[in-house]
């Protein structure tokens, strides 16, 4: 194909808005669209050749009609669903970008995209990481983690809970936690993803949440001593059963609530007032407010992960036909680790 030419663009799209649990079949792939493989005249936008796509649990809730106040905006049936990835600059119209570069940011889940607002991309400087890392521990879900430094602000031999730990911020997490000298429990649904976190981990516990039928007991068993941070990413009950183990002056940061994506009405929360009696601060984490410390994260991480005191796991799917059964296997927990689509490899 030469330089300029147009290419059958394969792409994910969304069928219709969902209700309930998600299935694959709510997602297809199609080659019935061409991209000119050249960004217009007089564009600022940046053509990309797709590498790698991550498959984060908060695309679930862009499925749905989304009415009402939103950090985000639903993906239209018919159309291709969005999300982070890394890809290679084809084409660029913006002076940040050139032919060749390496970027990571949101994409299309589509061989090829076409990005009109590249200002939300960033380049990629550092290869002798896999590039895979920026899907998950150098991109989106790294700088999530970061927010745990940012909100539970923790101190040496403070005891840390990490709910659906094995995933792609809850192992970071769990990692940052250790590094600061705290003591660690995580949660998972497996056996397999227990024993990642305790012996690929180094989590000091770690407990599958399908074979407790009481949490707040199995809390009480993990975490004797309560909990002073929890970094939540299930909501529910297990935030309920949390909320009576909390410690005084404890500090719990919302990352997701991935219980409740697939309801059409949420759970409730019983304990709340277990805020009050033990003066704890909930707060809502939003990574976006931390993309303008990328380079800080970086200097941070980068040297941990070169001397291997930071592991990373990933479940690899290959190629982009994989990435409907890959997304929507996320809220079965068939992953294992982070959760990433090979589009191509460079």
């Amino acid at each position: 194909m030469a330089e300029g030419g147009e290419v059958r663009n394969k792409q994910v799209l969304l069928k219709d808005y969902i209700s309930g649990f998600p299935k694959e079949s709510d997602l297809y792939i199609s080659t019935d669209k061409a991209i000119c493989l050249k960004v217009p005249e007089g564009s600022n936008g940046v053509l990309v050749k797709n590498l790698y796509l991550s498959c984060d649990p908060y695309m679930r809730l862009l499925m749905r009609k989304i009415e009402g106040p939103s950090v985000f905006t639903s993906f239209s049936p018919g159309s291709v669903i969005t999300g982070y990835g890394v890809a290679k600059v084809l084409d660029s119209g913006h002076p940040n970008f050139k032919k060749g570069d390496l970027v990571w940011g949101t994409t299309g889940w589509e061989e090829y995209s076409l990005i009109t607002a590249p200002n939300s991309l960033f380049k990629i400087e550092h290869t002798d990481v896999p590039l895979s890392y920026y899907t998950g521990i150098l991109g989106m879900p790294g700088m999530t983690a970061y927010g745990f430094y940012e909100i539970c602000n923790p101190k040496k031999g403070e005891y840390v809970f990490v709910s659906a730990a094995s995933g792609a911020v809850g192992q970071l997490v769990g990692q940052f936690a250790k590094l600061m000298g705290c003591y660690v429990v995580g949660s998972a649904g497996s056996k397999e993803k227990v024993d990642l976190l305790k012996n690929k981990f180094r989590f000091d516990e770690a407990f599958n949440y399908k074979e407790e039928h009481d949490l707040d007991a199995a809390l009480k068993r993990y975490c004797p001593e309560g909990i002073d941070i929890y970094f939540e990413n299930v909501g529910g009950k297990m935030l309920d059963a949390v909320l009576l183990n909390m410690r005084n002056l404890g500090r719990i940061a919302v990352c997701g609530q991935i219980s409740q994506y697939n309801l059409d009405e949420p759970e409730g929360v019983k304990n709340l007032m277990c805020l009050v009696y033990k003066r704890v601060r909930m707060e809502g984490l939003r990574v976006f407010d931390y993309f303008p410390e990328y380079s800080k994260f970086l200097d941070i991480v980068l040297p941990s992960i070169r001397e291997g005191k930071i592991t990373y796991v990933e479940d690899i799917a290959e190629g982009l036909e994989s990435g409907p059964a890959a997304l929507i296997g996320l809220f079965s927990g068939r992953n294992v680790g982070k959760q990433l689509v090979v589009v191509a490899r460079e």
